[in-house]
Parts: C-alpha cells; sequence; structure tokens
C-alpha cells in the first residue's frame, strides 16, 4: 500500500483576491479525475472514519484549517496528522491519500472550515468503509506542520 504524501501548493497573491492553486494532471497524485466535492467541517467538529477501497483522495482545505489524521489500518501503527490551512505558513499543501487508508478530519478554524476532494473516480457508496471515531485513536498532540 503506498502512504499518502503532502505536496505543497502555490498561493499567489493578487490585489483584488489570492488565486489558490490546487491540482494539474501531471501532479503527483494526480490519477484521473472522477469528481470535485466540498465539504464544510464546523469549528472543533471532527469527521471520520472512511476507508476508500478505489478512491485515491487528493485533500485541499482552500478556507479556515483542517486537522487530517490517516491511519493504515493498525491502531498500534504511527498516524500521519497534518494541518491543511491556507492562512498557515507551510500548510498550504494537497494531502494524497491512496486507496485503503482510514481517513478523519477536524474543523480547527474559527469560522467556516471547507475541504475539497478532487477524487480520482466518482463517489459510490459502496466502494468506502466507516468506523466510528473512536476506532483509533485521535492523537492529542498537534498536527505537523509539512
Amino acid at each position: 500500500m503506498r502512504p499518502p504524501f503532502l505536496t505543497p501548493l502555490r498561493r499567489i497573491a493578487t490585489p483584488k483576491g489570492d488565486v489558490l492553486h490546487g491540482m494539474k494532471c501531471n501532479d503527483p497524485g494526480f490519477g484521473g479525475f472522477g469528481e470535485a466535492y466540498f465539504s464544510m467541517v464546523l469549528p472543533g467538529a471532527v469527521k471520520g472514519w472512511k476507508r476508500h477501497r478505489e478512491m485515491t483522495l487528493n485533500l485541499i482545505c482552500p478556507q479556515g484549517a483542517v486537522r487530517v489524521v490517516v491511519h493504515a489500518g493498525d491502531p498500534r501503527a504511527d498516524a500521519l496528522d497534518v494541518l491543511l490551512s491556507p492562512d498557515t505558513p507551510g500548510a498550504y499543501c494537497r494531502l494524497t491519500v491512496p486507496p485503503g487508508h482510514w481517513v478523519a478530519f477536524a474543523g480547527c478554524g474559527e469560522g467556516a472550515n471547507l475541504i475539497v476532494n478532487l477524487a480520482s473516480c466518482l463517489h459510490d457508496p459502496a466502494e468506502a468503509d466507516t468506523l466510528p471515531l473512536d476506532a483509533f485513536a485521535w492523537p492529542e498532540r498537534q498536527p505537523d506542520h509539512p
């Protein structure tokens, strides 16, 4: 199973509003395009655990701050724990999660927190598994910054 990885993204300042880069077809992690969807995460709310068997996730936070925790499935193994945010230095990145990993995320910003998934295939509820939040320990430490 391939490990998840981070790709730093460009934020280009312009006088009328910044441009936030997302993904190009020749970027690492691009495995085709199925759909893009957005998920709002309320401050302090945690969504997960979900594991896709076929879909590669490409997660970007264009607004607010979202903490993403990724497990390979072994509760004894270390988790990848990162903060994604366009406003935190070094945290505007795309997190690529290959199929087979368990993912959960939490809203860390004070207002609306938004995460976009540039998914490699169309959403199919039969393609994913879910577990309750207590299936894996939520790390108490602060997330890593890329």
